[in-house]
Formats: C-alpha cells, structure tokens, sequence
C-alpha cells in the first residue's frame, strides 16, 4: 500500500464534520459545515471541498458517525457506521488511554460516556431537551448581543453569583430575562447561565453515575470558556479538553474505519467523486402489515442504492442487492 488515508464523516443535526486521519493517525484534515436539514447536500459539498483542497488522494477506509451516519454511510460506502457513544469513546482513548469519563456537548444533543479500563461501562444521553446545548447558548448569546466566540470569557469576569433556573430552555431563557429586569450585571447573569447548565446536565445525565478523572470535555460547547470552569468548580476536579474537541466523533469514526479496513485488506469507499452523483431520498408506505413501516429509500442516479425503516427487514434486508 502506498500513501492513503481514512476519512471519518460526523453528521449531527447542527453541523457535519469530516476529517482525514493518515496512516500515523495524524489528523492532516478537517472541516465544519452547518447541516442546515440538507445532510445529503453538505456531505456532498464536503467531499468535494475535500478534493479541491487535497486532491484525487487514496482513501484506505471510510466511517461514519452521527444522527445521519446511516444516510452517509450508505451514500460514500463506509467501511462502519457506528453510533456517537462508540466513535467518542474512541476518540477520547486515542488522546487519554486513561480516561475514565467523556462529557460530551453538541449543537443538539448532548452525553456522558463512563469507561474502566479502556471499555465503556455506562452512558447516558439527552436527546429531549435543548437546555445546555450549543444551539441554546448560540441563542442566548445571540439576544443578548453578544459574540458567542465571547460567551464563555465573558462569563469567567463574573464577581457575583447569579442563579438561573437551567433545568428548562423555556424557563432559563424566562429567569435570565428576569434577572436582567433587576439590574445584575450581564457577566453575572452569562455565568449563572454556564453553571445552570452545568447543574442540569449533571442531574439529568450524571446522577447516579460515578464521575472519576480523568475527565475529558468534548463537542463543539468544549470552547466554551465559561461552561468548563462552571463544571470544573461543580465536580471539583480538572477537566481536560482533547486538542480536537470539536470533530472527535469524526475522529473517532476514521479510527475505527482504519483499524476495520487493516483488517480486511480492502475499503468499501466510493470515491470522493460521490459529490458528483445525483442523491435522493423517497418515503414507502408499506402496507405489508398491521405495523405500516414509513420505509426510506435512498436513490443514487435513479436507482434505489438502501432502505430501512421496517421492522422485520423485508426492505432494508436489500441493501446487499443495491450495493
């Protein structure tokens, strides 16, 4: 083999994140683009933003991550598809092999990953509410005008405390409203906001758990300055935040496409010329059964290319045929 590389592709509802590993497992690439509920679009336009900026290279082993990691999966022919507590915790390993707890949080979801020994022994999502995510600070920071890029060192000039009620997006945003109507410094009320946050995805993800460092803090809110001190001073311990905190679930997928495609011999991988074919998507009513599966097929230049959505596999069982 010559000179190749692996390519891991995070597919979120906010943003979708690629990065190229190369064969030292050396990040040489990545790149953030928003989602904007056109997943098949901005893959399409990350690959090809891949290509003009590194050339027609040699792509070893592919995976992908994320909420829309089995449309993309199936559109680039990734090597694995694996779910966003698997690819974190490798990512996370990858930077600490001693890790014993990953907080991890995105634009809309966030998680807590508990590992022993190098094995995930427990986690924990939050898929219900947006209190505490980036989407919900982006907003905060937003109506208070205030650059989010200076949300978090804002915060950290707080000389008072200020307490948010944070277990509700609605009821935090109505309290710092409040709190603003009764003249406590902006500074104040931001930093209250970080340690309500903080507060809430501790009881709502770490209750019960047992949080011990080394503790990792990744996702996009790790650049939060003032979301890492709150929950610094809440768990009273360090917290470290990987070089690559952003696109560790990126990361994490190209490493295990990697260590598959070794295995193999070979790589699924279509080619970045996948931003070139033509994609859709088109909904099936199956009537098979009393369970009437809303089926989703994935269409490449007019032909159907995967399916799934049922329940028993009559439609997603051909995936093998298309492929």
């Amino acid at each position: 083999m010559g000179k190749g590389y692996y390519l891991g592709i995070d597919v979120g509802s906010v943003s979708t994140n690629l990065v190229l590993l190369d064969g030292n497992v050396n990040l040489v690439y990545r790149d953030y683009l928003r989602t904007m509920g056109q997943p098949i679009r901005v893959v399409q336009e990350g690959l090809k933003a891949l290509k003009d900026r590194m050339g027609d290279i040699a792509i070893y082993g592919a995976g992908t991550t994320g909420s829309g990691r089995k449309l993309a999966g199936v559109m680039v022919g990734a090597d694995v598809v694996k779910n966003e507590i698997t690819t974190h915790a490798v990512a996370g390993l990858s930077v600490n092999p001693a890790v014993n707890t990953i907080l991890e949080i995105g634009g809309q979801d966030s998680k807590i990953i508990l590992l022993r020994d190098g094995i995930v022994t427990d986690f924990a999502m939050n898929t219900v509410c947006a209190a505490g995510t980036g989407s919900f600070l982006d907003r905060q920071a937003a109506r208070l005008d205030i650059p989010i890029e200076e949300f978090g060192d804002l915060a950290l000039k707080s000389r008072a405390e200020v307490r948010v009620a944070g277990r509700c997006a609605v009821f935090a945003e109505s309290d710092m409203i409040h709190k603003q109507q009764l003249g406590h410094r902006t500074e104040d009320i931001v930093y209250g906001l970080c340690r309500a946050l903080v507060r809430n995805y501790l009881n709502n993800l770490g209750k019960g758990k047992d949080i011990i460092p080394p503790v990792l803090f990744q996702g996009g809110v790790a650049a939060n300055r003032g979301i890492r001190e709150a929950f610094r001073r809440e768990l009273d311990m360090e917290i470290e935040i990987p070089p690559h905190y952003d696109v560790m679930g990126a990361i994490g997928a190209a490493l295990i496409a990697k260590d598959n495609s070794q295995k193999k011999g070979c790589t699924g991988f279509r080619g970045l010329d996948v931003s070139e074919c033509s994609f859709d998507v088109r909904p099936i009513d199956c009537r098979g059964c009393a369970n009437m599966c809303e089926i989703v097929e994935i269409v490449k230049d007019g032909v159907g290319i995967a399916c799934w959505g049922d329940r028993c596999g009559k439609w997603s069982s051909r995936t093998q045929k298309y492929v």
